[in-house]
């Protein structure tokens, strides 16, 4: 039923339990796996910023990330589930989630959420959220 599941992957908790939780929907499916890592500059810089500070973010960014890659690669092995991962940088996350599992054609989306509500939320509003709005697949939220 589910061959390709993507699990779009920001390093917390929440993300590396669904992580988890995609490793046991891909074992009853025999499914492959794709970690999605999106990377963001500064977010709040203006005209007047310096770009070399922002490349220097998302490289320290990149390098955080693969170190926590190669962790949940190895659980994938132990598993035999097959496993990719991809780092982009990204503008908008959700647009770049929705647009690369499209691209992508995945089946499944195992994606993690904070759990934010009330006024958080609509401050910073919720990337599962958005993404559960946007695609045709079924998209799995894990707390």
């Amino acid at each position: 039923m589910f061959q390709n599941i993507l699990v779009p992957f920001d390093l917390s908790g929440q993300s590396t339990r669904a992580f988890k939780v995609a490793l046991d929907v891909a074992k009853k499916y025999q499914s492959k796996i794709t970690l999605l890592t999106c990377i963001e500059g500064d977010a709040w810089h203006h005209k007047y910023y310096d770009s070399r500070a922002d490349k220097e973010l998302i490289k320290k960014q990149s390098k955080a990330t693969k170190q926590h890659i190669t962790k949940l690669e190895s659980y994938a092995e132990k598993n035999q589930i097959t496993f990719k991962s991809q780092i982009i940088t990204s503008k908008s996350v959700v647009n770049d989630i929705v647009a690369f599992a499209k691209s992508r054609k995945h089946d499944l989306i195992v994606i993690g959420s904070h759990g934010r509500g009330g006024f958080d939320k609509v401050l910073l509003g919720s990337v599962a959220n958005g993404v559960s709005q946007k695609v045709r697949c079924p998209v799995l939220i894990v707390k």
